[in-house]
């Protein structure tokens, strides 16, 4: 089984090249799904968030308010890094229970759909790192328009993260996401080919 690591920053389109390897039929574990599951109503991470926090976090119906946070920590390393301390553990348990699952099933390919792959170190994990590049004024517009952010919080998000220079120094394949979605589509075809090859 092929372990790829799958990363790319906020807006170049990691999560579209994740769910066209899916319908290929690789195996995703998505990082960011875990990691808004183990903040669900209910949970202890959640119960922990808010101790850190505050109420000012939840929605009036007591769920995650994912911007409110976002533009607490996004503004501050150290209010990031106890959210991470939080989160990070139990995206890693969670994470582990799905590749022993992947394992039982035979698939030939995994892939983990990781936003901070290269912030945390996690390169070694891997057999392939895949990282998803994108110029960061395409990034800004694309997240600006689709999920009707501000621009300058945006930027805040990419400073947070690595910036593309070091991701890409990770990669052992890179996927081209300046274009249109067409192209993207081939690219991911021709990533997909050469991950069933390593797999072999």
């Amino acid at each position: 089984m092929l372990k790829v690591g799958l990363t790319g920053g906020i807006g170049s389109g990691k999560s579209a090249v994740s769910s066209a390897l899916s319908s290929y039929g690789a195996v995703v574990i998505d990082a960011d799904v875990i990691a808004r599951e183990v903040v669900e109503p209910g949970t202890p991470g959640l119960a922990e968030v808010v101790a850190e926090f505050g109420e000012g976090v939840l929605t009036a119906d007591g769920r995650l308010d994912r911007p409110r946070l976002g533009e607490i920590v996004f503004a501050d390393e150290n209010r990031l890094a106890s959210l991470n301390a939080i989160v990070h553990p139990r995206v890693a348990e969670r994470s582990g229970q799905l590749m022993e699952k992947a394992l039982a099933s035979d698939a030939k390919v995994v892939v983990y759909d990781v936003p901070l792959l290269v912030e945390n170190g996690l390169e070694s994990l891997y057999d392939v790192v895949v990282v998803v590049d994108t110029p960061d004024d395409v990034r800004v517009e694309r997240v600006s328009r689709d999920r009707g952010m501000p621009r300058e919080q945006v930027r805040a998000r990419i400073e947070a993260q690595a910036d593309r220079a070091t991701r890409l120094a990770s990669a052992d394949l890179v996927v081209d996401n300046s274009g249109t979605r067409e192209e993207l589509a081939e690219r991911v075809a021709e990533l997909w080919r050469e991950l069933l090859e390593r797999a072999g």
